[in-house]
């Protein structure tokens, strides 16, 4: 019987494995790609744009006045200059600018208290009860969120003044503990990132509403309470035109508002500044001394900041 003796074609293993290895080059070629050099040039400008006033302001306050205008910008002065400004700034008014930092940490924490005591328990109301006027009053949350600080100061002025508040510590409080923004936020994360079905087992459990809040809610509320006091930190320590409107007297005033005054008493930009004159640098370091808090708390809470911001981003 014939048998083929044709030789059947073979596929080599090596030549398979250089099929492979094709098919993965362009695949590792891509990932060498350089990266995109305007998108390099993009975040050096960003780079440049926010740390060099930051950095400008730190060496200021080390130079004297003549440095500061005639030298390097960006070049270190001396510590005996730092130290001077120091004490021309603390002799200011008998230490003005610690009562200033002190009624600035008084008003914002105190207000935030009250905020954080108002906003987590309103933000859950809204996502996860059903009421007459829901829907009117989380609108009326946003138009209000939506509004500039400084067109409520006049009505708020009027309020506060009708109840005879004006000059003392809680016409800054109670106006600080109005965050529209953080009953919002709360909202949101409350009716997107909550499973509802474990605040209903919870309640087959024998939970109450606000059982249910207090034990499963509010630990896993964590983060957005991070976020949501974070940003109203920051938002009471730096507002600026409500204390100027509220309280006459310079002991009362916010660090914000000190600066201002600060700022008038700078021959430079005040002509008329007398016997209380303050030079550049001591100006300088009075702003360093105004954002260090709010610094310092970005630095040991962003952990949590990052996880508030990302929390409701994803509804499984």
């Amino acid at each position: 019987m014939p048998t083929d003796t044709r030789r059947r074609p073979t596929v080599s293993t090596r030549g398979a494995a250089g099929e492979a290895a094709g098919r993965r080059r362009p695949r590792s070629a891509a990932r060498r790609r350089p990266p995109n050099p305007l998108r390099a040039l993009v975040l050096v400008a960003f780079l440049l744009f926010f740390f060099v006033p930051v950095l400008w302001l730190a060496l200021a306050a080390t130079k004297t006045d003549a440095q500061l205008v005639h030298g390097n910008p960006l070049s270190f002065g001396s510590w005996s200059a730092l130290r001077h400004n120091w004490d021309r700034l603390t002799a200011y008014q008998d230490d003005a600018i610690f009562l200033w930092l002190r009624n600035s940490a008084l008003y914002s924490f105190l207000a935030l208290a009250i905020t954080l005591a108002v906003t987590i328990p309103a933000g859950y109301a809204l996502a996860m009860t059903e009421f007459r006027g829901r829907r009117t009053l989380l609108l009326a949350t946003l138009v209000v969120m939506l509004m500039p600080n400084a067109t409520l100061v006049v009505p708020l002025f009027l309020e506060i003044n009708a109840v005879h508040l004006v000059g003392s510590m809680w016409s800054i409080v109670l106006p600080y503990s109005f965050y529209p923004f953080g009953v919002y936020l709360t909202y949101i994360y409350f009716s997107t990132a909550l499973p509802r079905e474990l605040l209903a087992a919870a309640k087959l459990d024998g939970c109450s509403e606000f059982g249910a809040f207090r034990r499963i809610a509010l630990p896993l509320a964590a983060p957005v309470i991070a976020l949501v006091g974070f940003f109203g930190f920051v938002a009471n320590w730096t507002n600026y035109f409500l204390p100027y409107v509220l309280l006459p007297e310079s002991r009362q005033f916010p660090v914000q508002v000190g600066l201002g005054t600060l700022l008038d008493n700078v021959p430079q930009f005040n002509p008329t500044a007398g016997t209380l004159a303050v030079e550049r640098p001591e100006l300088a370091l009075a702003t360093l001394l105004a954002i260090t808090p709010v610094l310092a708390i970005f630095v040991f809470s962003q952990r949590f900041l990052v996880a508030g911001m990302l929390a409701g981003a994803t509804k499984d």
